[in-house]
Parts: C-alpha cells; sequence; structure tokens
C-alpha cells in the first residue's frame, strides 16, 4: 500500500484527490454551464412555438390521420407551458440550484417526447430541438460535482 505523497516545502502541486466526487470531468462541468443555456434557449424556442401555434392554426402545416389528435393550439398551450418552465429551470442550473438538475432531467425528457410528437408539424425544427435536448440530458446526468453552498 502507498500513501499519497505530500508536496515538498515550497512546491505548489496537491496530492491527487480521491472520492465518489472526484470523477467528474471539465466536459462535464462546462456541459452542465452549456446546459443552463441551452435550457433558456431552448425554453425561449418552445415559447415562440406555443405563441405561433396559439396565435393561428395557419402557421404550421396541417396534418391529417395523425395518431395524436391535438389540433394545433393545444400542441401552442403544450409548447408554452413547457417553454416557461424550462426557461425557470435553466435559470437554477446556472445559478447552481440543487433541485434544478433532477428537475431539468425529468422536464427536458418531457419536451424531448412533446417535440417527438411534434415531429409532422415541423421535422427541422423539431428534430434540432430533439438534438439539443438529448445534449441537455447527457450534460445534467454526467457532472458529478457538488455545487458550492
Amino acid at each position: 500500500m502507498s500513501q499519497p505523497s505530500a508536496p515538498t516545502p515550497g512546491s505548489t502541486s496537491r496530492p491527487a484527490a480521491s472520492g465518489a466526487g472526484s470523477g467528474s470531468s471539465p466536459w462535464a462541468g462546462g456541459g452542465t454551464l452549456f446546459a443552463g443555456f441551452l435550457l433558456l434557449v431552448d425554453g425561449v424556442l418552445g415559447v415562440i412555438k406555443g405563441v405561433a401555434g396559439i396565435a393561428t392554426n395557419d402557421v404550421y402545416a396541417a396534418v391529417n390521420d395523425y395518431v395524436f389528435k391535438f389540433n394545433v393550439t393545444t400542441w401552442g398551450w403544450i409548447h408554452l407551458i413547457l417553454g416557461v418552465v424550462l426557461i425557470f429551470v435553466g435559470w437554477g442550473i446556472l445559478k447552481g440550484a440543487t433541485w434544478a438538475r433532477a428537475v431539468g432531467i425529468a422536464l427536458v425528457s418531457l419536451n424531448l417526447i412533446a417535440n417527438f410528437m411534434w415531429l409532422p408539424y415541423t421535422p427541422i425544427w423539431a428534430i434540432v430541438t430533439i438534438a439539443i435536448d438529448v445534449f441537455i440530458i447527457w450534460a445534467l446526468c454526467t457532472d458529478r460535482s457538488r455545487p458550492a453552498i
């Protein structure tokens, strides 16, 4: 068994940390910060989608014989509500709130499912949002660092 060596006097190196929380990569930590900003952007885009769907049914293409029988106004309200909540969760992640990660994962998962069901109306926009949501879920799940208290 080897003991971690103490730094010699005058050196600036520190012994390697060990423990469960030390496995955090800088990519995941930076990804969490980026995920907070992406949550804000995703929320704003959801609000825009929602307002466009609520304002008029002519903005999005009419889809016939689709499994999910919601009209565009209903989809607009879904996207608007999810967008507003995602903005608040993104703000919480940027502030370092401990509740924001778990709530963020759950709400982004719901947003991913909603955008999957939204695919026939705006396929490219929905696919881009799904890709952003997958990255956000990855970033929030992989960062093991603890926020400072």
